[in-house]
């Protein structure tokens, strides 16, 4: 049975009702991070007593800013915290669409296997070995240390991205590759030949690492609790005490480690949303 045309007013009438409802959720999902720039200008006195309303000229402080700049090392910790984060997402980058290639293009016995074995870190929290991860750091004398945070969360972000990489990979067609070989490309010619096919799904994969590593303060706390390699987050917790919290200074110091990650979710938000809704609609 056809499905009969909708008439112009009913297209137009379900096109807003999605824009509406787009709308509604975008809001919904800013709202918290609203929340927090907004107040990040009050005095504190505004923060409590009207914690909705936007800044007057009466509630307009820049006083959690300049605790900020004038009893942290802020510009330190943005530092190491992009240092972290990108070297990891080179890293995470490099092995993993290196392994997806491998697992994708190259049948051996206990490829599956292997898959497997690679993906366990998906279903096991790596925060379960965090006494072994210290120990092993200690060991090697890497805690203090951006790299040993670099190779903690490179390892953590291994599994899920060639996992994701190898099932994108794999829809590549084969007929492609072999005449990449007919022509006399390496295999090294043909990985990177391959890599801009896959491009939502790298970009995925580098927006579901990029926040979690840049927000976590876990690792950081335990592995990298020096002064001089202290991230956003583990720095922010400066203001935080036990009975007595600067809530102005913390309201900043999120708002600003915020920036970098939103500019680079609308950098990668492309390549996200393509990667995600991949063969949903043929």
């Amino acid at each position: 049975m056809r499905r009969q045309p909708l008439s112009p007013i009913s297209a137009i009438l379900q096109t807003a009702a999605a824009h509406a409802i787009l709308i509604t959720y975008t809001l919904v999902a800013l709202f918290p991070v609203i929340l927090v720039v907004v107040n990040s200008f009050k005095a504190r006195k505004a923060i409590f007593d009207a914690p909705f309303t936007l800044p007057t000229p009466e509630t307009w402080s820049l006083i959690g800013y300049e605790t900020v700049f004038e009893r942290s090392n802020f510009p330190l910790y943005f530092l190491n915290s992009t240092m972290v984060t990108v070297g990891t997402l080179i890293l995470i980058f490099i092995a993993g669409t290196m392994a997806a290639h491998a697992l994708a293009e190259y049948r051996f016995p206990g490829n599956a296997l292997m898959g497997l074995y690679l993906s366990i870190g998906i279903m096991v929290p790596i925060r379960l070995g965090t006494v072994s991860l210290l120990r092993l750091l200690v060991g090697l004398g890497l805690t203090n240390t951006l790299t040993g945070l670099i190779l903690v969360y490179t390892a953590s972000g291994l599994p899920l991205a060639i996992f994701v990489l190898t099932q994108f990979m794999r829809q590549v067609p084969r007929d492609l590759k072999d005449a990449a070989r007919v022509d006399g490309a390496s295999e090294y010619r043909i990985y990177w030949l391959i890599l801009p096919l896959i491009r939502p799904a790298i970009g995925t994969v580098m927006v579901f690492n990029m926040i979690p590593i840049w927000n976590d303060l876990w690792f950081p706390l335990i592995l990298a609790p020096g002064e001089s390699v202290k991230t956003v987050t583990l720095g922010a917790q400066v203001f935080l005490g036990q009975f007595v919290s600067d809530w102005n200074a913390v309201l900043s110091s999120l708002t600003l480690s915020a920036v970098p990650v939103i500019g680079l979710y609308i950098l990668f938000s492309r390549q996200l949303i393509r990667g995600l809704t991949s063969g949903a609609v043929k």
